[in-house]
C-alpha cells in the first residue's frame, strides 16, 4: 500500500464537503499537472491511505485521513467548456486528465503546517521542501505513521 498527500482549497473543497458528499466520496477533479496526474494514472492503487490537506488558506495543513476509493478514470471537466478545468486538446478518444475517487476515513483536527515543519521525523516529507506547488505528492510509510500517531494522540 501506498500513501498520498492530496491537496485541496477549503473553500473549493473542504474535509467537510468530503463528509457531506454521498458515500463520503468524491472524484478527485481539476487536477491539470502531468506529474500528479501521472500519480493517479499509474502509482495510486484502491485503499492507499491519503492525507487530505487544505492549502491556500489562512492555516494550511492536514485536515483528514481518506483513502483512494477507484481506480483512474477521465476527468469529465477537461470536456466542459464551461469548466475553468476545460481543456480544448482533450478529446474523449484521447483524454488527458484522469482523477481517482477519494473516500473520508475521518475527520481530524487540524495539524497545521508549522507543525508539520517543527517535527524532525517529517523534514524529508513533499510537501514541506521549498518551491513544492503539487497538488498531490507522495508520503513514505514513515511519514504516514508519524502524522497518523500525531493525529491519533491529538484526535478529538
Amino acid at each position: 500500500m501506498s500513501h498520498w498527500l492530496m491537496k485541496s482549497e477549503p473553500d473549493e473543497f473542504s474535509i467537510d464537503d468530503l463528509a457531506r458528499a454521498p458515500k463520503k466520496t468524491t472524484p478527485w477533479f481539476g487536477v491539470r499537472n502531468y506529474q500528479a496526474r501521472n500519480y493517479m494514472r499509474d502509482a495510486m492503487r484502491v485503499g492507499d491511505g491519503v492525507l487530505f490537506y487544505h492549502s491556500s488558506c489562512a492555516v494550511p495543513g492536514i485536515a483528514g485521513l481518506a483513502r483512494v476509493a477507484s481506480g483512474p478514470y477521465p476527468d469529465e471537466t477537461q470536456f466542459d467548456p464551461k469548466s475553468p478545468y476545460y481543456d480544448p486538446k482533450s478529446t474523449r478518444a484521447n483524454p488527458r486528465w484522469l482523477l481517482v475517487d477519494v473516500a473520508l476515513e475521518r475527520k481530524t483536527r487540524l495539524l497545521p503546517l508549522e507543525e508539520l515543519r517543527a517535527r524532525p521525523e517529517l523534514a524529508d516529507m513533499v510537501v514541506l521542501r521549498r518551491g513544492n506547488r503539487l497538488s498531490i505528492t507522495p508520503v513514505t510509510a514513515r511519514e504516514w505513521a508519524a502524522v497518523v500517531k500525531r493525529l491519533g494522540r491529538d484526535a478529538p
